[in-house]
């Protein structure tokens, strides 16, 4: 065996051990990874089901220990029953649903012009736009503006303003991925005779779907746990599911009953988690092509 054979030998065997190394490395680092995330997100869960499967008595002081007797169901349906939960849902879904769809609808078509418009005054628009996502809304002028125009205490003053503060989420998604997509496809489109509309519709819509998903699970996340704004701008002439249970937590029915409360807010999140089920891929795509521009 010459030196050179052997030397050649002795760097392959260094490399493979080197590379051994390696994959050991990374597999003990996602482990660990994998029993941090499961201990942050696996005890809340844990607490919030067995909590809300104990009676009042053993649910006083909230622990993880299990229950004696299951009655989950059974707080449920008190909490369906007697705490005006579906009177609720039904003023969250009326409010969500339309403040989502105005947000992403408006959010889009703005995304669309800051997009292809590449002046220096839409980048002080484009500023202003996403300015929303560190700048909280003032509420007192919002309050006194809706009050003006008759919408305070409405349905439609909380879209409002709902579509207001989070259409700059939708800027901030969207407006970068429209960069993406080739010009000529509007050009082309242009040359036969498509209205601006149309050339939105038909081509620049039907492309931002896994974006759309994602701005579309976020921003629906923020109303359907908003209490602070609904607080302030509805005054109780109006019950949406967090702001029923903010102000029903701490007397009457729920009053020390931890069990109830946390009943209450597994089927709160309920329809969130089907719709992330649903959409997860699309949403998890539209963050990694968000992420690559």
């Amino acid at each position: 065996m010459t030196a050179a054979t052997f030397g050649a030998k002795v760097t392959a065997n260094t490399s493979v051990q080197v590379n051994k190394r390696s994959r050991v490395s990374t597999v003990i680092h996602a482990i660990l990874v994998l029993i941090v995330v499961g201990v942050l997100l696996g005890i809340p869960f844990w607490l919030l089901v067995v909590t809300a499967g104990k009676s009042q008595a053993e649910a006083i002081v909230p622990n993880m220990s299990l229950p004696s007797h299951w009655q989950l169901l059974e707080n449920f349906k008190t909490v369906l029953v007697d705490g005006k939960m579906l009177q609720a849902f039904l003023g969250s879904v009326l409010v969500t649903v339309p403040s989502v769809f105005l947000a992403l609808l408006l959010g889009s078509m703005a995304s669309w012009i800051l997009a292809r418009r590449a002046t220096k005054p839409m980048v002080v628009v484009y500023v202003l736009g996403i300015s929303g996502l560190i700048l909280p809304p003032a509420v007192v002028t919002v309050m006194m503006l809706l009050k003006m125009i008759g919408l305070a205490g409405t349905a439609q003053g909380m879209v409002g303003v709902y579509v207001g503060i989070y259409m700059s989420t939708v800027i901030f998604f969207v407006t970068g991925f429209i960069r993406t997509i080739p010009v000529s496809l509007e050009e082309s489109a242009r040359m036969d005779g498509a209205k601006p509309l149309r050339v939105f519709f038909t081509i620049i819509l039907p492309l931002l779907g896994p974006t759309l998903a994602t701005a579309t699970i976020l921003v629906t996340l923020y109303i359907w746990n908003d209490v602070f704004y609904s607080l302030f701008i509805l005054s109780g002439k109006m019950d949406l599911l967090p702001l029923n249970l903010y102000n029903v937590a701490s007397a009457g029915l729920y009053l020390n009953n931890w069990h109830l409360i946390f009943a209450y807010i597994i089927l709160m999140s309920l329809p969130l988690l089907i719709i992330f089920a649903v959409a997860q891929r699309k949403i998890i795509s539209g963050i990694t092509g968000g992420a690559v521009k």
